[in-house]
């Protein structure tokens, strides 16, 4: 089934529901629908458009995420669906529990991940790692080294070839917005996978920051960045860096997004590789396994 990652960020447009269908209404223009049990992730920044309650219910309804951005075109807020596995209860209190040697286990699987990602794609864009493969068996429980943040030094500073190059969440321009707002996408698939497999997405592993709901997709999406990565440095590459988050960049960075990737020796799209990864999770919650599942990157 092919899921749809759609943005509405050019136009305004009235979103309605019906005979399980979204219905895409432009002005005078003939409608546009797509089937909800299709559509994964919305994202709403166009300050005229509309939609009808009936709209958020089927959205939440079908499992997808609706993600809403400010003025700046940036993602602000998301939402997810309450009840999307039928075990939820009892997953809620396995993760909750989860001990904490466990949860540095994993933590130490997705720290070295990570790291391999950010070496393949170091690897394959410059044909150096920059050291970061030497790196990953240094990766400790719970990574009380602090071989992660080693890693995103030597990576940021080689991977757009600038060492001056900072990450800013907050920036308003350059190639940090292009990776914050694929990074909000990337984080919504994520967040929609940990939902869909009957966890909450606030209980994280690593990240606990109080004020962010979303801790455990943070930790989850960790090794899936290099993803969104590689497409920001292509815009670097061809000059754009400094192009508004216009229709043709946003464009630019989801499609990466809707590649196939290969895990356990299949092709399987990235919808389909979150889910599988975030099933890995909730068995070692239960205590069936010690194994976290990621994609070959």
């Amino acid at each position: 089934m092919t899921e749809h990652i759609i943005d509405l960020s050019e136009e305004a447009v009235h979103l309605s529901f019906r005979n399980s269908l979204l219905v895409i209404r432009r002005n005078e223009e003939e409608e546009v629908t797509l089937p909800l049990a299709e559509l994964a992730v919305l994202l709403v920044s166009n300050p005229q458009v509309t939609y009808t309650h009936s709209v958020l219910a089927g959205v939440a309804s079908a499992g997808a995420v609706l993600i809403v951005c400010n003025e700046k075109h940036l993602p602000s807020a998301m939402m997810l669906p309450l009840s999307a596995n039928f075990l939820q209860t009892e997953r809620f209190a396995q993760q909750a529990s989860a001990p904490l040697p466990l949860k540095k286990r994993l933590w130490q699987q997705i720290v070295r991940a990570k790291v391999r990602s950010q070496a393949n794609l170091l690897k394959k864009l410059y044909s150096d790692d920059g050291g970061l493969s030497a790196l990953i068996p240094l990766v400790k429980s719970g990574d009380k080294t602090n071989i992660e943040a080693r890693a995103s030094r030597k990576y940021w500073a080689m991977i757009f070839q600038d060492s001056e190059f900072q990450r800013d969440y907050d920036s308003v321009e350059g190639q940090n917005v292009f990776l914050n707002y694929g990074y909000a996408v990337l984080r919504a698939i994520i967040a929609r996978a940990i939902c869909a497999a009957g966890l909450h997405p606030s209980l994280g592993l690593h990240h606990h920051n109080r004020y962010n709901p979303f801790c455990l997709a943070d930790d989850i999406m960790e090794p899936f960045r290099p993803i969104v990565d590689e497409i920001v440095v292509q815009l670097v590459q061809e000059g754009k860096a400094d192009c508004p988050l216009n229709r043709e960049i946003k464009s630019a960075l989801i499609q990466p997004l809707l590649r196939r990737f290969t895990i356990e020796g299949e092709q399987r799209s990235l919808f389909d590789i979150a889910f599988r990864t975030v099933t890995s999770l909730v068995k070692a919650f239960a205590g069936e396994t010690d194994k976290l599942v990621f994609p070959e990157l």
